[in-house]
């Protein structure tokens, strides 16, 4: 493309913006808040010192969430473009190499990635909200339910047919643009899962589980902290926030001249870590009330309480809006996965944004199909050791690319990008304030990502090794 066709194409993304800050919090938050979001957090909360790993959480995400999250949105509203071009232009703007343009490809291919896999997770969670609805756990035992998970993963059609259902439903909000897609489906899913959660909340609160839920998750028991509890915090709290995926460099794009990046991105940490807490406070009560195992991770959410739900009054109804509350957590999840690639098309190729989401809809859902059949037809395929279709997609992005483009973020926010852009998107007037905002987030946050980072990464290696 001509410089002029690129200014032309970017334009389009220039154009969009948030229609006011609090839209841009609750998408972002929505965006954080996702499947693993509401069943991970409570219980390795619980498992590793409760209350004391709750503020070891919150000072990891303060000192490497936030500045990383600021980071990356700071970089978008000051590129205003999908996450690829912002990068070429501003590494142009800082003097640096051209070669940071990966940077922005990186994230746009870890969102795509992780999209392919989530909507096949994500449509599990629409098939149960039928089951659930429809009767089909009523007077159900250990043996039935589980049973009914096993056989729905054998069946790649109706893996399929869910997948795609999914899929569609987050293509065509995409398609609709920021205003009439984004924001409309924001406005709707964010209130109805708060809804949700009160709902539940209420229900569990008359369960005869909430004391023992809440001393498992916020009594201080020391004993459970290891030295692993510190790794295991700052790993859930930069995971959790969706950075260095190119999802808050897109939706930073979008962000307001006079939105406040400090404050607002706080909003969007404080709000993602009240879903998580109140999202434990709906689901254990359940679980310690009918006398269930905590820690079963997908086993919880798809067998366990399935179970729990089928042994309850009312359990159709509120069995059905649990799966509710993550079908909407995992759309705006899956919305905000698309943006980066999507955004980033329809710059280079000045092309229509709906057709530009329907050609990436049916890639990312071909793609898709490799993870379908890792629970079926390819599960004994391997790919990496003993890591299938499925299992080598979420470890490399997880675990390789995530943190790997965290850490570059923050890095060229911090060392690269002119200081005086720097201080201006944030409002710093003071140069005190400047420095000590550089070495958190230049420094402690990075180095804290790069300790996760290496301590996920090397058992692999050396298994590999043979050391």
């Amino acid at each position: 493309m001509t410089n002029s066709e690129s200014t032309s194409a970017a334009s389009q993304g220039v154009g969009q913006r948030w229609s006011s800050r609090w839209l841009f919090i609750l998408a972002a938050a929505g965006s954080a808040v996702g499947l693993g979001n509401i069943w991970k957090f409570p219980y390795i909360a619980g498992e590793n010192g409760g209350g004391v790993f709750v503020a070891i959480y919150l000072g990891c995400v303060a000192a490497v969430g936030i500045p990383i999250m600021i980071s990356e949105v700071l970089l978008g509203r000051q590129g205003r473009s999908s996450p690829i071009h912002t990068m070429r232009s501003l590494s142009q703007c800082a003097g640096a190499s051209g070669r940071w343009t990966a940077l922005g490809w990186l994230g746009v291919v870890t969102g795509f990635l992780i999209l392919s896999y989530y909507g096949v997770i994500a449509g599990w969670t629409l098939h149960y909200v039928w089951l659930s609805m429809s009767g089909a756990f009523a007077g159900a035992d250990g043996a039935s339910v589980g049973a009914t998970f096993d056989a729905f993963l054998a069946d790649p059609w109706a893996l399929v047919f869910y997948q795609t259902l999914f899929m569609a439903l987050t293509i065509w909000i995409v398609g609709r643009g920021v205003t009439r897609g984004i924001e409309a489906a924001i406005r709707w899913f964010m209130p109805l899962l708060f809804l949700l959660l009160l709902v539940l909340f209420i229900y569990s609160l008359n369960s005869g589980g909430f004391a023992q839920d809440w001393a498992f998750m916020f009594d201080l028991k020391w004993d459970a902290v290891s030295s692993d509890t510190v790794l295991i915090a700052m790993g859930q709290a930069f995971f959790t926030l969706s950075l260095g995926m190119g999802t808050m460099m897109a939706y930073g794009a979008y962000v307001p001249e006079d939105a406040n990046l400090g404050t607002t991105v706080v909003s969007i940490a404080a709000l993602d870590t009240f879903i998580a807490i109140a999202a434990g406070l709906v689901i254990f009560p359940i679980v310690f009330a009918n006398g269930l195992e905590v820690g079963q991770g997908p086993g919880l959410t798809f067998v366990t309480l399935p179970l729990a739900f089928s042994q309850m009054p009312f359990g159709e109804v509120f069995g059905g809006i649990f799966f509710l509350l993550i079908s909407f957590a995992a759309i705006t999840s899956a919305i905000s996965l698309t943006e980066p690639a999507l955004s980033y098309l329809v710059e280079e190729y000045n092309a229509k944004r709906q057709r530009v989401a329907l050609s990436l809809g049916v890639i990312c859902w071909l793609l898709g199909l490799g993870t379908v059949f890792s629970f079926n037809i390819w599960s004994d395929m391997m790919i990496v050791g003993d890591l299938n279709f499925f299992g080598f997609l979420d470890y490399l992005s997880q675990n390789i690319m995530l943190p790997l483009g965290g850490m570059l973020i923050a890095f060229f926010a911090m060392w690269l990008l002119p200081k005086e852009l720097m201080y201006k998107q944030l409002g710093i007037t003071n140069p005190a304030v400047g420095w000590a905002w550089r070495i958190l987030a230049g420094v402690v946050a990075p180095v804290g990502v790069l300790v996760v980072f290496v301590s996920t990464l090397w058992p692999v290696l050396a298994s590999l090794l043979g050391l």
